[in-house]
């Protein structure tokens, strides 16, 4: 398939996607799924820089309006690192935890260790119906713990 025929396909997919969720298609809407699609755990100024590529006169405010609405009707999850902006996915409805280096930053996607919804069983559910379980891991990444150990050594 070629580079043309991916990004039609994927357009076409976002689409019916925004379709589904009574959304219009939009270009503002299609370039910041595709940002996101392309840039996971992006913040809001790295998607916005990504989508002035082709739209260069979006401003940050409309692409904050676009991640609201977009995570509002669940086409994207919003992860929040502790000491970090907001960051965006598309990967959303399994589920899956985060990684996350307190060194540089970097985020990854942690499948959930049990394998169906909700990962973890709570002690006590308080009365609720527990759909969704968020852990965030938090640790050195191999880059950050290599430079690390280089700099103890003598």
């Amino acid at each position: 398939m070629t580079s043309t025929a991916a990004s039609a396909a994927t357009t076409d997919k976002w689409s019916a996607q925004l379709r589904a969720h009574g959304r219009r298609v939009t270009k503002q809407r299609l370039a910041v799924l595709d940002a996101v699609d392309h840039s996971p755990h992006a913040d809001a100024e790295e998607v916005a820089a990504i989508v002035r590529t082709t739209l260069p006169d979006i401003s940050l405010q409309s692409v904050y309006v676009v991640l609201t609405d977009l995570t509002d009707t669940g086409l994207l999850r919003r992860i929040e690192p502790p000491h970090s902006p907001a960051r965006y996915e598309t990967r959303v409805n399994d589920n899956h935890h985060h990684a996350i280096c307190t060194g540089c930053g970097r985020i990854e996607d942690v499948d959930c260790a049990v394998g169906h919804a909700p990962c973890l069983t709570p002690s006590d559910t308080h009365g609720m119906n527990i759909q969704i379980a968020d852990v965030l891991y938090q640790g050195l990444c191999s880059d950050c713990a290599a430079k690390a150990s280089a700099a103890q050594r003598p």
